[in-house]
């Protein structure tokens, strides 16, 4: 490459290097002194021995140049306050190849620094503007078609970009996910909305591929193709050596991952279209045809730091930095653009500043669009809600033929059957909802032949094939990416976590990553799912903290997500029909925790009384979100509020204060735990003498704290109130498990205080 100039006073400490790395372009192009060549015609290699053509190298390039002042742009306009975002993807202009060479159809979640890509991909629709688009999100403006002002995401309903905020590998599962999607659609007849010879492209930094996220993604794209299954992914790995401040070891992405089994490596310079463009296709190209996870390894640089709050010089030489910038891909296609006598000098700084002027002039425009400026508009996409249609879908009962080959005759419909308890009602409603939802899909740990450890979905397998339920790897991340994908891919997934304290685990899937999605792409896409997660305590012979956790919080804290918990079979059968409606009509995400002490639980008050054992609802039964159970409606001495568990253990303390107070209790089981109903909880409130909140989960930031919030804020306040609740304690083994989570006597003690 031909020495840069390096721009006056960039040697200095103060200096602004986004400045530096502007004018190094500007003097690189001026002082410019190769060989010229004759200038290739369309369709004629830009450089002799490359693939690339004349005609790409010019769009690629004009990629780049918008990407890059993009970033200026950002710098000097966040100080204004015209722009929030200055994550900027100098250095990374490579990536344009990448949208180059795959589709428009291609979904592709991205990595923040994917500027280039994003320009180059707009190409792909006509009529689109990259700057534009580019300059409302970076204003956030209301505007904005990614986000509408949410955040600055490269995100695009049209050119199946799915929105990323900052992405640290948790998007590499669901892209994993949805490439698997992408096969599993044509094995069970499901229509997907892209080409069936697709590929899911997904890019991250070199940092990020350590993070314990992306080798999750990595493993279990390694497991797929183990097993001959078609996992068509593009893992792009875009190496420019640091992660804000940490480099990456000289030769690590090469050496962690060129010899990995089952994960197919190729290498690209990024920082050259001619020669990198090659070696993009050949990647590409191996994805698409053998349907295997491939890793490209893409050589990038990056300069003008990590973002616009980086100030690289109180933390780099000023030698490391100038290196840096003589790296720049930009110097590289300028050489390109004036060796092949593609641009003359002035040719090509002409389109540098006429593409500065572009951009500026976009951000001025976007400046002065609307912005969100209420609550409402803020929230409006989060948790769509639309109950005439979700009732609707929840009750259709338009399968009845279906039906009876799943059950095997009018005889053994589940509502011709004697009452049965929670396990058997929920298999017997996951039986009713694969037979409705052709396009549901049920997997998870051992919940294939086994049908689970609690043999709850036992028989699915057998009905419904492998196709349809199958076992996974033990890795609840990966559960919740592939739920992710196959949502994606327009079907309804039932992803099952083997207990509430393995959700744990793999939080930041729906907290970052499900719920969010939504949010960030107002509305344009959703991921719908229905997570089944066998949950709570008063596990009899088995137990400790991970199998008795009682800790709903991690759930109840996540904006949007809806949780419901059954204490008894015919409510579980309704409940999950209702989610499911939600799922597909408003593309909600669902947390199903069931309690696993009640899975066999048939008896109430006595043994063998079978007082917990019900009559399976009809298909054309569904209950409304929010909807509460009351036991003992017209009782007004006591109130108590409890979930789960906490219902027939409530129902037996009952019997106990009548008995001894005299007092006529009601029972009240919310049923749904996000969003709690307020209005259902105030209402039974104001009719009460007395209240009782029975909460089984820890006394801090329990499901209770939200209940009595209803309370007092509806202006009962002054009614007297009891909290009988867990310990702020991990759950023991065994008998100790008693000492911490709440009892019938703990229920009539608390009663006697309020005497």
């Amino acid at each position: 490459m031909t020495a840069i100039p390096f721009a006056l006073g960039a040697r200095h400490k103060g200096f602004n290097r986004a400045e530096v790395v502007d004018q190094n372009f500007i003097e690189f192009v001026q002082l410019w002194q190769g060989h010229v060549r004759h200038a290739p015609r369309d369709g004629e290699a830009v450089l002799p021995g490359s693939v690339l053509d004349a005609r790409g190298f010019r769009e690629l390039l004009e990629s780049q140049l918008i990407s890059r002042h993009l970033d200026l742009m950002a710098r000097v306009l966040r100080v204004q306050n015209k722009v929030f975002y200055t994550i900027g993807s100098s250095g990374h202009e490579g990536n344009a190849m990448v949208a180059r060479l795959t589709r428009h159809t291609d979904p592709a979640f991205l990595h923040y620094r994917s500027g280039a890509f994003m320009a180059e991909r707009f190409r792909k629709i006509p009529g689109m503007d990259p700057v534009m688009d580019s300059a409302l999100s970076f204003a956030a403006s209301k505007d904005d078609p990614a986000s509408g002002g949410r955040h600055k995401v490269w995100g695009s309903k049209p050119l199946w970009v799915l929105p990323q905020t900052s992405t640290i590998a948790s998007h590499l599962p669901k892209a994993l996910g949805t490439a698997i999607a992408i096969e599993q659609a044509q094995r069970i007849g499901h229509t997907l909305p892209i080409p069936d010879d697709s590929i899911t492209i997904c890019s991250f930094g070199d940092a990020s591929s350590n993070h314990a996220t992306a080798q999750t993604a990595f493993n279990a794209a390694a497991w797929t193709a183990y097993q001959k299954l078609p996992a068509p992914v593009l893992f792009v790995c875009e190496d420019n050596g640091i992660g804000i401040s940490v480099k990456t070891p000289s030769g690590w992405i090469a050496n962690n991952y060129q010899h990995r089994a089952n994960l197919d490596y190729f290498f690209a310079d990024g920082l050259d279209l001619a020669d990198g463009y090659a070696q993009v296709q050949r990647a590409v190209e191996h994805c698409r045809g053998t349907r295997r996870p491939t890793f490209l390894h893409l050589k990038t640089t990056r300069v003008m730091g990590h973002a616009g709050t980086d100030f690289e010089i109180e933390w780099r030489s000023i030698e490391e930095l100038f290196a840096v910038e003589c790296s720049d891909p930009l110097l590289r296609s300028a050489t390109i653009a004036l060796a092949s006598g593609l641009y003359s000098k002035d040719e090509l700084l002409n389109l540098y500043e006429a593409t500065r002027k572009r951009c500026f002039a976009a951000a001025e425009d976007a400046d002065a669009r609307h912005r969100l400026t209420s609550l409402d508009e803020v929230m409006a996409p989060l948790a769509p809600y639309t109950p005439a249609a979700v009732k609707a879908e929840a009750e259709r009962a338009d399968y009845a033929e279906k039906r009876l080959a799943v059950f095997g005759g009018e005889a053994k419909l589940p509502e011709n059957l004697p009452p049965r308890h929670l396990a058997i009602q929920i298999g017997q409603a996951l039986h009713d909802l694969l037979a409705k939802y052709p396009q549901a899909l049920l997997f998870g740990e051992d919940v294939a032949q086994k049908g689970g450890v609690y043999t709850v979905t036992k028989g699915l397998n057998k009905t419904f094939k492998g196709s349809r339920v199958f076992n996974t790897l033990l890795d609840e991340t990966m559960i919740l990416g592939l739920a992710q994908g196959y949502a994606n891919m327009g079907m309804l997934p039932l992803p099952e976590i083997q207990y509430l304290a393995y959700f744990h685990n793999a939080c930041d899937q729906i907290r970052g990553e499900a719920a969010s999605l939504q949010f960030f792409s107002n509305g344009q896409y959703r991921n719908p799912m229905v997570m089944r997660v066998a949950s709570l305590g008063y596990q009899k012979g088995f137990g400790g903290h991970f199998h008795n956790d009682n800790s709903v919080t991690a759930l109840r804290d996540i904006p949007g997500l809806v949780v419901g918990c059954p204490s008894r079979g015919d409510d579980a059968a309704m409940m999950l029909r209702t989610l499911m409606a939600l799922a597909k009509v408003d593309g909600r995400v669902c947390a199903f925790l069931e309690p696993i002490a009640l899975y066999m639980t048939k008896d109430l008050y006595e043994p063998g009384d079978g007082q917990w054992q019900f009559d399976y609802p009809a298909p054309d039964r569904g209950m409304t979100l929010g909807e509460g159970r009351i036991y003992n409606e017209t009782a007004d001495d006591l109130v108590v509020f409890t979930f789960g568990n906490g219902v027939p253990m409530a129902l037996r303390a009952a019997r106990a204060i009548e008995a001894e107070l005299k007092w006529k209790v009601r029972v009240v089981d919310l049923r749904w735990l996000a969003p709690l109903n307020d209005a259902f909880i105030a209402a039974q409130a104001k009719s009460a003498k007395r209240i009782l909140v029975l909460d089984e989960g820890r006394k801090s930031a329990g499901v209770g704290e939200g209940v009595i919030t209803a309370i007092v804020e509806a202006g009962c306040g002054a009614t007297p109130l009891r909290r009988v609740v867990g310990a702020d304690t991990f759950t023991p083994l065994a008998g100790a498990a008693l000492l911490v989570l709440p009892g019938e006597a703990d229920v009539v003690a608390a009663a006697r205080d309020l005497r």
